[in-house]
């Protein structure tokens, strides 16, 4: 009995011995248990070297550790980088290194619930639209107003004190008169078939055509006579001469423009043409043709209308004058 506790007591001694100068104890995969002390400085990424005695070295790979002892040596520093890939991670350790904290945004508070009337006085906005809306209360006051013929400082008063009604109120009372319009009105109705004559003037006396031989009576018949147009006064004669002027087809393309269309211009209206030559005069209305030596003018003869062809060289005069002078 006394032989086995020494023994116990110096396995014990034996065993603080071992920690104290590091050595440990690990359990393989391979079932087999290795106790020394891991050296640091020998790892790399195929594994780490363990002393087991003194002069006794065995190089153990990294997957050949358990589970356990790959977790306690990864909390050496120096180790942990060629440990850390053969650590198995559980699912709820995988799920806590991925979640993503969701942080939720930052609202604004909502305000307090209360009336609309009170909301829209709380906020500036809501006065701006306020102000807006007064306004045009006042607008539409002064157009009723004026609509209706009421006066404008009563109809803006009272839509200043009671808006919105108001207006309404005014706008569906009938339009206010004025003296001159009530009489115009009463006159037109006297003059009205079957319509009363006026206070004071007898109704004999009303309408008498025997007072003047030019009055007509009321019910006859009367015919419409339109004022005769006016004539149109005689234009000025404008005369052309030869050496004054060169007839070629620019000089009657830019003095008698109006004198080419089948239409013709105000200003041109009632106007026509005589031209002076060597054989002698012709009177047209409307240039038909016109080239480099010569043009082509539309007379009348009676009531036939023909061309006649005028060589720029045979023509000594040009004149522009109204077609009754």
């Amino acid at each position: 009995m006394v032989q086995r506790i020494g023994c116990l007591l110096v396995l014990a001694f034996l065993g603080l011995i071992t920690r104290a100068s590091g050595a440990e104890t690990y359990n393989l995969v391979t079932g087999e248990v290795v106790s020394g002390e891991v050296l640091v400085a020998s790892a790399n990424d195929l594994g780490v070297q363990i002393k087991v005695g003194e002069g006794e070295y065995q190089r153990v790979s990294w997957a050949q550790f358990s589970q356990e002892d790959l977790k306690k040596l990864a909390e050496i520093p120096k180790l942990q980088p060629f440990v850390e890939p053969f650590i198995e991670v559980t699912q709820a350790e995988r799920i806590a290194r991925t979640e993503v904290p969701i942080k939720p945004p930052p609202r604004l508070e909502r305000p307090a619930r209360q009336s609309l009337f009170g909301a829209l006085f709380s906020s500036g906005l809501g006065l701006f639209l306020m102000l807006v809306l007064y306004g045009a209360n006042l607008y539409a006051a002064y157009e009723i107003s004026v609509f209706r013929a009421q006066p404008t400082a009563l109809v803006c008063g009272a839509a200043a004190v009671v808006p919105v009604i108001a207006p309404i109120v005014f706008l569906s009372m009938p339009t206010k008169l004025k003296p001159e319009a009530e009489a115009e009105a009463a006159g037109a109705a006297a003059g009205a078939p079957g319509a009363a004559a006026p206070e004071g003037v007898p109704a004999e006396e009303e309408i008498n055509p025997m007072l003047d031989t030019h009055v007509a009576h009321p019910a006859g018949l009367k015919l419409a006579h339109e004022p005769e147009p006016a004539k149109p006064a005689a234009g000025p004669v404008t005369t052309y001469q030869r050496g004054q002027f060169t007839f070629n087809r620019r000089f009657f393309e830019t003095k008698f423009p109006g004198f080419f269309g089948t239409v013709r211009r105000d200003a041109d209206r009632g106007m026509v043409l005589v031209f002076k030559c060597s054989k002698g005069e012709h009177v047209g209305d409307r240039i038909t043709r016109i080239s480099a030596n010569d043009l082509h003018l539309q007379v009348h003869r009676g009531h036939v209308a023909e061309e006649v062809v005028i060589n720029f060289q045979d023509i000594q005069e040009v004149r522009l004058k109204p077609k009754d002078a």
